[in-house]
């Protein structure tokens, strides 16, 4: 007697994609797409942006994640989408999830200064529309290599003395809320990069004074301003905890301190939250 054996082909598990239902304005957040079966060609989309990203093999499973955030100064609350798009066991595929931006009260300042530590004279506006553009093409810097590991390396050991988010009110008048922390520092300390990263800026800006932009991969760039001496050179790859420059109290300030951004796909995010131990 013959029998027949029935071969029952192996269900295929479409891959999940993991997003926080809520985030804060202004707060970074992980996202990743998970699947059982190799993962290849993985890209997210927010905000419009594409993100290329390459997936990791780790017990059994294929994992690709991406930073994202919302900024203080640009966006607002409201419901947003993130979009995974990837090939999976050779089929393509396209997931998306829903994160709900909601306000944060962030603090406000009043402050009372002379006329001319407000409002720039008229001789450097172009300098400083000059400092801005070079400012906006480093930020929008999207290499596919992921240097950035998880927690990130704190700058300098200094308390906050202006966290992200506050709104100064200067002279009654509102100003833009502050997009980056401020770090306590003496004046000459060094200044440790936050992750692996190549410099994709350094440069001398009115605003800013001294500054570096780090590329960390996938969007990922961080920033430090008012060093009274920049380290690192254009195009240098640069270790995490890899002293860069030196605290100062260039450009528009009134004492040294380090100003640290991180900017995640163009977007100023609340860096806090990522950052680990102090680097060396």
């Amino acid at each position: 007697m013959l029998f027949w054996l029935a071969l029952v082909p192996a269900v295929w598990a479409a891959p999940v994609l993991h997003a926080p239902a809520e985030v804060g304005v202004g707060q970074p957040f992980l996202v990743a797409l998970e699947s059982s079966g190799e993962l290849s060609e993985v890209r997210f989309v927010w905000f419009g942006r594409e993100i290329s990203v390459r997936p990791m093999h780790r017990d059994g499973a294929w994992r690709a994640e991406a930073l994202l955030g919302t900024d203080v100064g640009q966006d607002e609350p409201g419901e947003r989408q993130v979009v995974a798009r990837a090939m999976a066991n050779g089929r393509e595929v396209s997931t998306r999830a829903s994160v709900r931006v909601t306000a944060v009260a962030y603090p406000e300042q009043h402050l009372s200064l002379p006329p001319a530590m407000v409002t720039p004279p008229a001789e450097v506006l172009e300098r400083i529309a000059r400092d801005r553009e070079e400012a906006r093409a480093a930020l929008a810097t999207m290499t596919g290599e992921r240097l950035w590991r998880l927690p990130l390396l704190r700058p300098v050991p200094g308390d906050v003395s202006s966290a992200y988010g506050l709104r100064r009110v200067l002279n009654d008048k509102p100003r833009a809320p502050h997009r980056g922390v401020d770090f306590r520092g003496p004046e000459g300390q060094g200044v440790a990069a936050v992750a692996d990263g190549r410099v994709v800026l350094a440069a001398d800006q009115y605003y800013a004074g001294k500054s570096l932009f780090l590329d960390h991969g996938q969007g990922v760039v961080s920033v430090y301003f008012h060093l009274s001496e920049i380290i690192a050179r254009p195009g240098q790859f640069v270790s995490a905890g890899e002293i860069v420059g030196l605290v100062g109290a260039t450009g528009r300030v009134t004492g040294p301190h380090l100003h640290f951004g991180l900017a995640l796909q163009g977007r100023y995010v609340d860096p806090m939250s990522l950052l680990g131990a102090v680097g060396e």
